[in-house]
C-alpha cells in the first residue's frame, strides 16, 4: 500500500462509504492521513458533584439514587435518574433511550461522562456516555479520541479505524528534515508525527506532534513564498505616475481630515507609484481606520496620470458597494472619470458592455470579483490593483494582469491586526504600512460580556434599536447541530427569534451553505433596510458597510477567537449613531470571563490581537480549532507564531538541496493555494 492507494482498498470502504469520503476531499490514504482531527475528546479524571461546571463535558462517579423515571411522549421520551456522591447529587437525562430503565434500575456505583447544563437553573449532565459498572472508565481515563469533520451518513468511528488501518499498513516514510534542523528546534521525528496527532497517547505526546507538522505547514509556505519571490523580483516601474494637485483638491474637500496615520501611509503609497520598481504594498489597517479611502487615492491617482486602476473586492455584495460609492464620490466631486462593475453573476450582455468600457479605455477606475482578471477582460493600460487579503493576490495573478499588458502596481489592503514581526514572514513579498490609528469622528463601540441570563433584557434592547430604525446583527458558531457543542443552531435561532420580536419585525438568515447568489441577496435587503435583524454565522466577518446597524450580538462568545469577534464587532460602529456589542457566553469558567473581558475593555485591534497571542496557549488546542489566518490545516498564526518563526528561520539557513523535501509538503499541505 502507498499513499496513492484508492481509499476503497482499505477494509470496511465499499462504493457508499467511498462517496461519503470524496465529499470531505479523501480519494486516496495519503489524504486519509493528512485529514487531521478537530478536536479530541479527553477522557479526564471524574470530579466530585459540587465541582462540577456548566458549559464542559466533565465525568462523576456515584450511587444511583432513587428511581429510574421514563417521562414525555413516544417522539420525545426522557429517561432522567438522580446520582449522588458525598458532596452532593446530580440529575441526569437521556433523549430517546428508555431501554436504559432496565439497565440502570439494579442501582449500584456508575460512572457518566457528558456536557454539564443549566436547566431551570439547576445543573443536569445530559445524555452522558455510561460506564457501568464504574471501574470499565479507567480503560479509558486519559486518553484522547480524536474527533473528524463529518459529513451526513458517516460517522467519526468509521473514519477513526479508516486511518488507524491506513497508519498501520503504510510503510514508515523517509525522514525528510536534517537532523541539525530537528534538533536544534526540538521536533519530533515525522512518522511518530502524523500518528500522534490522529492517536496521542497524552497532551504531552500531541503537543510535540501537532508542532512538528505545524512546522511543516510553515516552512512549505514560506519556502513557496520566497522562491515565488526570487522567481519574480519586482518589476520596472513602466507607468510614469506623477502627484496630481485634483488629487489633493479632492483630499481637502472631504467632510472630514484625514487622520495622521492616513497622511502618512498615503505619503508612502505615493512615493512607491514614482520610484523605479513596481508596487508591491500591504496596507494594514484595524476595521474602520479609513483604508477604502487610500485606495480611492491611489486609483485617482493614477486616473489622472492617464492609466486605469481595479478594485478587486471579495464578494460580490461588496465590489456593488464599493462601485456605487465610488460612482457617487466622483460626481459629488466632479471628478470627470467613468466607473465599470465587472461580477460573474452580470449578464451576458452587462459583461460585454464592461468589457467594451474596459479596453476601449473609457473606464478609468474598474470595480469587481474574480471576474477582472478572467480571460475575456481586456484592459487598455491597467496601473495598478487594489485587492482585498481574502484573495491573497500572488504572482500569479500579478503575470495574469501583466499579460493583459505591463506589470501592475499591487495595493493589498488587510483588516487583519497581526503583529509586524508576523505580517513580515507571511507577506514577505510586500512592503508594509499600518494605519494605527482611528478617525476621530468614530463613536467608541460599547461592549458588554454577559451569561445566557442576559438574553431577555438583549432582545428588548435589540427591539427599542429596531424602533428608534436601526438594524442589529446576531452572530451564532454554526449551522447544524452538534452532538459534542451546545451552541446555538442558526435557522433554529432565526425562527425561535422571530416569534420573541413579532411579525413587525424582519429576522433574516444568513449561514454558509447557502448559495452565493442567496448570501448575497440577503445581504442586500440587510444594506437596503428590507431586514432589520440578521441572525448569521461568521460568513459576515466580511461584509458590506451598513451604518444603520448598531447592534452585534455575539452567541457562545467562548467558540471565538479575541481576533475573530473584533473582525465581528466591526459591522456595527460605522455610522453616526452610538453602536453595541453584546458577547454572551454560556460558560462560566474564570478563563473564559477573563479572555473576554479583553475585549470588553478595548477596540484595538492590534492590542486584541497581541493579547489573544499571549492568552492562547496549547488548552486551547483540545476544543474546536480555529481556522487561522491563512488556510492552515492544522497552523494558525497567532497561537503558533512562535513556530512561525522557526519555520522562518530555518528555511532561510536551509541550502536549495536541503530545501528539496518542502516541494513534496507543498503538495500535502495544500499551501501552494494559499499565496498563489
Amino acid at each position: 500500500m502507498t499513499e496513492y492507494t484508492p481509499i476503497h482498498e482499505l477494509k470496511g470502504i465499499g462504493e457508499k462509504t467511498e462517496k461519503l469520503f470524496w465529499k470531505l476531499g479523501i480519494r486516496t490514504v495519503g489524504d486519509l492521513i493528512r485529514y487531521y482531527p478537530r478536536a479530541y475528546d479527553i477522557y479526564e479524571e471524574a470530579v466530585p458533584i459540587s465541582e462540577a461546571e456548566e458549559g464542559r463535558v466533565q465525568t462523576v462517579t456515584g450511587a444511583i439514587y432513587g428511581k429510574v423515571q421514563v417521562s414525555g411522549n413516544r417522539a420525545m421520551q426522557v429517561t432522567s435518574l438522580y446520582v449522588k456522591d458525598l458532596t452532593g447529587t446530580l440529575k441526569v437525562i437521556w433523549f430517546r433511550m428508555p431501554f436504559l430503565r432496565t439497565t440502570l434500575s439494579r442501582g449500584g456505583v456508575i460512572t457518566l461522562r457528558g456536557m454539564i447544563v443549566r436547566r431551570r437553573d439547576v445543573l443536569v449532565m445530559e445524555h452522558p456516555e455510561i460506564f457501568y459498572p464504574s471501574g470499565k472508565y479507567e480503560e479509558k481515563r486519559g486518553t484522547m479520541q480524536p474527533v473528524y469533520p463529518l459529513t451526513a451518513g458517516l460517522s467519526n468511528n468509521t473514519v477513526m479505524k479508516a486511518v488507524k488501518q491506513a497508519l498501520e499498513s503504510l510503510p514508515l516514510e523517509r525522514e525528510p528534515l536534517p537532523e541539525q534542523i530537528r534538533l536544534k528546534y526540538h521536533l519530533a521525528e515525522y512518522n511518530y508525527a502524523l500518528r500522534g496527532i490522529h492517536f496521542p497517547e497524552d497532551k504531552e505526546v500531541f503537543c510535540h506532534a501537532r508542532k512538528r507538522l505545524v512546522f511543516d505547514e510553515f516552512a512549505a509556505f514560506i519556502y513557496s513564498l520566497r522562491k515565488l519571490k526570487e522567481e519574480s523580483g519586482r518589476s520596472e516601474n513602466r507607468f510614469r505616475i506623477s502627484p496630481s494637485g485634483e488629487v489633493e483638491r479632492f483630499i481637502k474637500e472631504l467632510p472630514y481630515e484625514l487622520t495622521e496615520a492616513q497622511k502618512r501611509v498615503w505619503r508612502e503609497i505615493e512615493a512607491d507609484l514614482k520610484k523605479n520598481l513596481s508596487m508591491s504594498r500591504l496596507v494594514q489597517g484595524d476595521v474602520g481606520s479609513g483604508k477604502t479611502v487610500i485606495a480611492l487615492l491611489a486609483l485617482l491617482t493614477v486616473a489622472y496620470s492617464g492609466y486605469q486602476g481595479a478594485l478587486m473586492a471579495p464578494t460580490e455584495v461588496l465590489a456593488k458597494q464599493h462601485y456605487e460609492s465610488i460612482t457617487k464620490l466622483l460626481e459629488e466631486h466632479r471628478i470627470p472619470f467613468q466607473t465599470a462593475l465587472l461580477t460573474g453573476s452580470m449578464t451576458a450582455k452587462e459583461k460585454r458592455e464592461a468589457y467594451r468600457w474596459i479596453q476601449g479605455g473609457e473606464a478609468q477606475i474598474i470595480i469587481g470579483t474574480h471576474a477582472l482578471i478572467q480571460e475575456k477582460v481586456a484592459y487598455q493600460n491597467l496601473a495598478l490593483v487594489v485587492t482585498d487579503e481574502q484573495h491573497r493576490f500572488g504572482v500569479r495573478q500579478r503575470e495574469i494582469f501583466a499579460e493583459k499588458g505591463e506589470m501592475p502596481h499591487v495595493l493589498v489592503m488587510s483588516a487583519t491586526p497581526i503583529p509586524r514581526t508576523l505580517a513580515i514572514i507571511l507577506y514577505g513579498d510586500l512592503d508594509i504600512s499600518v494605519i494605527d490609528e482611528l478617525p476621530s469622528n468614530r463613536l467608541p463601540i460599547k461592549n458588554c460580556v454577559v451569561d445566557t441570563g442576559y438574553r431577555p433584557t438583549a432582545y428588548r434592547f435589540i427591539k427599542n434599536q429596531i424602533e428608534e430604525g436601526r438594524q442589529c446583527y446576531i452572530i451564532c458558531p454554526m449551522v447544524e447541530e452538534s452532538e459534542h457543542l451546545e451552541v446555538e443552531n442558526v435557522t433554529d435561532y432565526s425562527a425561535m427569534l422571530q416569534e420573541e420580536l413579532g411579525n413587525k419585525i424582519v429576522v433574516g438568515c444568513l449561514h454558509g451553505k447557502m448559495k452565493q447568489e442567496q448570501k448575497d441577496r440577503i445581504m442586500e435587503d440587510f444594506g437596503e433596510g428590507k431586514i432589520d435583524v440578521l441572525v448569521s454565522t461568521t460568513v459576515i466577518e466580511v461584509g458590506i458597510n451598513v451604518p444603520n446597524a448598531t447592534v452585534m450580538m455575539v452567541e457562545n462568545a467562548e467558540r471565538f477567537g479575541l481576533a475573530q469577534l473584533h473582525q465581528l464587532r466591526g459591522r456595527v460602529g460605522r455610522g453616526k449613531y452610538q453602536s453595541y456589542c453584546i458577547f454572551m457566553t454560556g460558560s462560566k469558567a474564570k478563563d473564559t470571563k477573563e479572555r473576554l473581558d479583553i475585549l470588553n475593555k478595548s477596540n484595538d485591534g492590534f492590542k486584541i490581537a497581541s493579547e489573544d497571542l499571549k492568552q492562547r496557549g496549547p488548552g486551547d488546542l483540545f476544543g474546536i480549532r480555529q481556522s487561522g489566518l491563512m488556510n492552515f490545516r492544522l497552523g494558525d498564526v497567532f497561537q503558533d507564531a512562535a513556530v512561525l518563526q522557526m519555520a522562518s528561520e530555518a528555511v532561510s539557513v536551509l541550502s536549495k538541496k536541503e530545501c528539496e523535501w518542502l516541494k513534496k509538503l507543498e503538495n500535502h499541505t495544500g499551501n501552494s493555494s494559499v499565496i498563489l
